[in-house]
C-alpha cells in the first residue's frame, strides 16, 4: 500500500508531502489545479521515462518519493531480495531529474536502472486513465485476470510445469541425437583413448612416488659418497672422529664439574650429543647399507615417467588428471553404447509428457472459456451502467498455431469491446478510448477484487463524459474496491467525490508571480463545503451545501 508521496521542485509543485491511507481517496480541485500533476509525478517514480521541462521553473532538479508498505506483499519482498535490495516491511522508492535531463533512479536508497524501477513498480501500483500505466492493454495481464477470475492457479502451474519438464526433456533428446550422429567415429576414439589410458593403469599417487625414486636413483653415486664422508667424520674414523672428540672434552669437563657445579648443564647437553651421534651414525649406516645404484631401475623409473608426461600432454591435461580423464571417457563410452536405449526411453517420456501436458492444457482451456464467458457479461453489465449503454465486453480464446507445448496453455487470451451497435469487437487496444479503458478496467477490477495481484489502483478522470445517476454508479464501483484495495481517484464529479473514505483537495496559489500546487485532507465541514462548490459552482447556497451533506451522509450507508 501506498503510504506516503514527497514531492519537490516538480512541475508548479514547489514541495509537497501527502500522507494516505487504505480505502478510497478522492482527489478534486478547480481545472487547472494540478489535479493530475501528482499522477504523472507518481508515474515518474514508478519507472516512465522523464523530460527536463517537469523541473520547476528556476530549480536545479525535481525529487519524488513514494513509500510503500509491504506488510501483506511477500511476493514484492521477494521480489527485493532476489535483487539484493533492501526487504523489510517499508519499501522506498525515490526518482531526481535535474534541470539538464538527466534522471537517478533509487529503491530502498540503492541506485537502480528505469527498467527495474518499472518492474517494481507494475508490482505495486496501477494507473488507469490518460496514463502509460495501463497494464490492462498488456496480453499477459489479460491473461493473469482471467486464470485469477477463474480461480484455477493449480491447473495453470500445472500445465507449465509439464511444458518446462517436456522442453527439458526436448533438448536433451535433442544432444543425444546430435551424439548419436557422430557416435562411431567418437565411439572408435573413445575406445582408443580408454585403453590407453588403461594400460598406463596409472594409480592414485604413483606419479609422486617415481619422481622420489628417480631422483634417488639419479644421485645415488653422490647420497653414497657424501653420506659415507659424513659417517666416517663423524663416528668411523679411527682417530679425531667427532665422537672421540667429544667424549675426550667431555671427561675433561666432568673433571672440572667438581671444581664448580655450573659446569653441570653442559656436561648434560655434551652427553646427549654424545648419545645423539651414536644415533644418528647408526641411523645413517643403516641407510648407506641400504641404498643401492641399480642403473636398470632407473632407467625404466625414466621411462614411465616418459610415458605418463606424454600421455598427458596429448591430451592437455595436468599428468596427476590422466585417472580423472580415464573416468570421464568411460563414461562417456558407456552411455554412447547405451545411446539407442537411452534415445528410445527418453522419446517415450517425451511422448508421456505431450499426452499429458495436452490433457492439462485442453482442461485449462475449458476452464477459461467458462470463465470468460461468465466474466464478459459479469463486466458487460457493469460498464454499461458505468455511462457504455451499448457496450458489449468479450473475452476471444484463439488457438496458439503451433503444436509445441506453450507454458502458457493452448490458446492466447484477448480481451475485446465493442463501443457501439452494429460494431465488431476489438482488442481494447485498438478501440477504447481513455475514458472507456478506465470504466472497463474499473469493471475487471470490482469483479477481481480478491484475487487482484497489484494492492494499490488509480484512477484519473475515469468519470469524463459522464454524469448523474451513471457518475454516482462509478463512485459506488470505486467505493466497493476500495474495500479490498487503496483506490485513489482524481474526480471533477461530486457524486464520486462523496463516496470517498477520504477527500483531499487540490489548489493552486499565485503569490508575487509564483505559481504554486498545495494539497490539503479535508475534514468533514471543509469536505461539505469542496462537494457543494463542484454542485453549485461559483456561489455556495445553503441549499447546495445541505444537498452535499446529503450526499456524504448517503455514501456512508454504501
Amino acid at each position: 500500500m501506498l503510504t506516503q508521496i514527497y514531492i519537490r521542485n516538480f512541475a508548479i509543485i514547489d514541495q509537497l508531502e501527502l500522507e494516505l491511507e487504505s480505502g478510497m481517496s478522492v482527489m478534486t480541485g478547480e481545472t487547472g489545479a494540478g489535479k493530475s500533476i501528482l499522477v504523472d509525478a507518481l508515474g515518474l517514480v514508478l519507472g516512465d521515462r522523464a523530460e527536463s521541462d517537469v523541473v520547476r521553473h528556476g530549480a536545479e532538479r525535481a525529487e519524488i518519493c513514494a513509500y510503500f508498505d509491504l506488510a501483506h506483499l511477500s511476493t514484492v519482498r521477494d521480489w527485493l531480495a532476489r535483487h539484493d535490495l533492501d526487504a523489510s516491511e517499508e519499501c522506498v522508492l525515490r526518482r531526481v531529474i535535474s534541470a539538464a535531463g538527466r534522471s537517478r533512479g533509487y529503491i530502498n536508497g540503492s541506485p537502480a536502472p528505469l527498467q527495474l524501477m518499472k518492474e517494481l513498480g507494475e508490482m505495486l501500483v496501477d494507473i488507469h486513465g490518460q496514463h502509460q500505466h495501463q497494464s490492462l492493454l498488456k496480453p499477459g495481464v489479460q491473461r493473469l485476470l482471467l486464470d485469477d477470475y477463474a480461480d484455477h492457479k493449480a491447473l495453470v502451474e500445472q500445465v507449465r510445469t509439464l511444458q518446462r519438464r517436456w522442453q527439458e526433456a526436448s533438448e536433451k533428446l535433442e544432444a543425444l541425437r546430435d551424439n548419436a550422429r557422430a557416435k562411431d567415429a567418437r565411439l572408435e576414439l573413445l575406445r582408443y583413448h580408454v585403453k590407453e589410458l588403461e594400460a598406463l593403469d596409472l594409480d592414485e599417487g604413483e606419479l609422486e612416488q617415481l619422481d622420489e625414486e628417480q631422483r634417488r636413483l639419479a644421485n645415488g653415486g653422490k647420497l653414497l659418497e657424501q653420506c659415507g664422508a659424513a659417517l666416517e667424520a663423524l663416528y668411523e674414523r679411527d682417530e679425531g672422529n667427532a665422537l672421540q672428540l667429544i667424549n675426550q672434552h667431555l671427561a675433561e669437563l666432568e673433571a672440572l664439574r667438581r671444581l664448580d657445579p655450573q659446569l653441570a648443564a653442559v656436561c648434560d647437553l655434551l652427553s646427549e650429543a654424545a648419545i645423539q651421534i651414536q644415533e644418528g651414525c647408526g641411523e645413517l649406516r643403516h641407510y648407506v647399507d641400504r641404498l643401492e645404484l641399480d642403473p636398470e631401475r632407473l632407467t625404466w623409473v625414466e621411462q614411465r615417467l616418459g610415458s605418463i608426461h606424454d600421455l598427458a600432454r596429448k591430451h592437455h591435461v595436468d599428468p596427476e588428471a590422466l585417472p580423472e580423464l580415464l573416468s570421464q571417457f568411460s563414461a562417456e563410452l558407456q552411455q554412447l553404447e547405451n545411446v539407442d536405449i537411452e534415445l528410445e526411453t527418453l522419446e517415450r517420456e517425451i511422448e508421456q509428457l505431450r499426452r499429458d501436458y495436452s490433457d492439462s492444457a485442453a482442461q485449462l482451456g475449458q476452464k477459461r472459456r467458462k470463465a470468460a464467458a461468465k466474466l464478459a457479461k459479469q463486466a458487460t453489465t457493469i460498464i454499461q451502467a458505468l455511462g457504455m449503454p451499448a457496450g458489449k465486453f468479450s473475452i476471444a480464446l484463439t488457438p496458439r498455431d503451433t503444436t509445441t507445448p506453450h507454458r502458457h496453455g493452448l490458446e492466447t487470451v484477448c480481451f475485446e469491446v465493442s463501443a457501439n451497435p452494429g460494431q465488431p469487437a476489438k482488442a481494447l487496444a485498438k478501440v477504447a478510448s481513455g475514458g472507456e479503458l478506465s470504466r472497463i478496467a474499473l469493471a475487471i477490477q470490482v469483479l477481481l477484487s480478491n484475487s487482484q495481484r497489484i494492492p494499490t489502483l488509480i484512477f484519473d478522470e475515469v468519470d469524463t463524459g459522464i454524469g448523474g445517476a451513471v457518475a454516482e454508479t462509478v463512485g459506488r464501483q470505486l467505493r466497493t474496491l476500495g474495500k479490498s484495495h487503496q483506490v485513489l481517484c482524481v474526480t471533477h464529479l461530486p457524486q464520486v467525490a462523496a463516496l470517498g473514505h477520504h477527500h483531499f483537495q487540490v489548489s493552486k496559489q499565485i503569490d508575487k508571480g509564483s505559481t504554486r500546487t498545495g494539497i490539503a485532507r479535508l475534514d468533514e465541514r471543509a469536505r461539505q463545503d469542496e462537494i457543494a462548490r463542484m454542485l453549485g459552482g461559483v456561489e455556495i447556497t445553503h441549499q447546495t451545501r445541505a444537498h452535499a451533506e446529503e450526499m456524504i451522509n448517503r455514501a456512508a450507508t454504501a
